[in-house]
């Protein structure tokens, strides 16, 4: 599978090699069930320089169902105690503001998608004419979900957490033999928060390489420091889960960023893909005025004609008027064609023979 990894468009902006990342803001459930809510994430996300916001298709019941059995109940980390159909009872977005908040979306000019989890969904957001799909990591497993958003010949974006490499390569395979308009990968690990140790970026530029399509990072860690990390090792699309205020609450509250953070990580991934540049060793613009500068040779005690240059008389320093430091070897030695004043640029014409 090792093939240059290929650009596609979402909503008309290119994503990809060559094109600045992608960022992405997840909504997921940060609404708190306001509609007022979540159109003000979204402005907030577009104000702060976001190309996306991407929302989640699901109910309670389409993703689970109402039961209280062990299997069911989530025994550990931010939503300890509570069933998985109350949870998600809670964090979804309602299915009837699915269209408003799309229409939001074009007035306000953020590209709105989402991530369904069964066919239902996908059926909806069809009639929606989403401009693309998200497959969450803890379905990337589901090869016949991933079939069907295919079959959609939209693009697609699938994290890879908690799968393994076989499992990646499924998902891949799956999701191109269903003709998807366009492929990406983001690494992912899926711990709420994800502690930064547990990052493993170079898995990014791997992905690219294994897999031929574009890579990218959806991110859990605190802050923006990690996807600027991600974008410097090739990710070309960056998603992270955006609140209006933590302190407001909500499931995804705690690993979400705020709108001014929101802000620095479009501001300062955008730098970091501007920085990687190319491969280039010439001049720069910014550099030409400084090569004054450099060092040079300079004659730094009065010498009077045929006298010898030495150590004493003749030194490499700052500015760069003079003959360059290589040549100093060369110098040390030979006489002085003429009176030569503390503070000259040494030349060539100024060098006699060895006496």
């Amino acid at each position: 599978m090792n093939m240059p990894a290929n650009n596609f468009a979402i909503a008309g902006r290119q994503i990809g090699p060559g094109a600045p990342p992608y960022v992405i803001a997840e909504m997921s459930g940060n609404h708190n069930g306001d509609i007022a809510r979540a159109k003000a994430i979204m402005k907030a996300a577009r104000d702060a320089g976001a190309d996306a916001l991407k929302m989640q298709t699901y109910t309670a019941d389409t993703i689970t169902i109402d039961h209280d059995g062990d299997d069911f109940r989530i025994e550990s980390g931010l939503w300890a105690g509570r069933t998985l159909h109350d949870l998600y009872g809670e964090a979804h977005t309602p299915w009837d503001w699915h269209e408003e908040l799309f229409a939001y979306g074009r007035e306000i000019g953020i590209t709105v998608f989402s991530a369904p989890f069964d066919d239902t969904a996908v059926d909806l957001l069809e009639s929606l004419d989403a401009p693309a799909y998200k497959i969450a990591s803890f379905e990337a497993i589901d090869l016949p979900l991933i079939t069907r958003v295919a079959r959609t010949g939209k693009p697609m974006i699938i994290s890879t957490g908690m799968a393994n490499l076989d499992e990646i390569g499924e998902a891949v395979s799956a999701a191109q033999a269903g003709g998807a308009g366009g492929l990406a990968l983001l690494h992912c690990v899926s711990g709420y928060p994800t502690p930064v140790t547990d990052s493993n970026l170079r898995v990014i530029p791997d992905l690219v390489e294994r897999f031929g399509v574009v890579a990218g990072l959806s991110d859990h860690t605190p802050g923006t420091a990690v996807p600027v990390a991600a974008v410097a090792l090739g990710a070309r699309i960056i998603e992270k889960h955006v609140t209006l205020r933590r302190a407001d609450g909500g499931p995804d509250a705690a690993f979400s960023l705020e709108p001014e953070e929101l802000a620095t990580l479009c501001r300062d991934t955008r730098a970091a893909w501007e920085a990687m540049g190319e491969i280039d060793y010439s001049l720069k613009e910014s550099e030409k005025d400084n090569t004054v500068f450099r060092r040079s040779l300079y004659v730094v005690a009065d010498v009077r004609a045929g006298e010898t240059f030495t150590p004493d008389n003749v030194r490499s320093i700052r500015p760069g008027f003079g003959l360059p430091p290589k040549r100093l070897p060369d110098v040390l030695g030979r006489t002085a064609k003429s009176d030569i004043p503390r503070g000259t640029a040494l030349q060539d014409d100024m060098i006699g023979d060895k006496p």
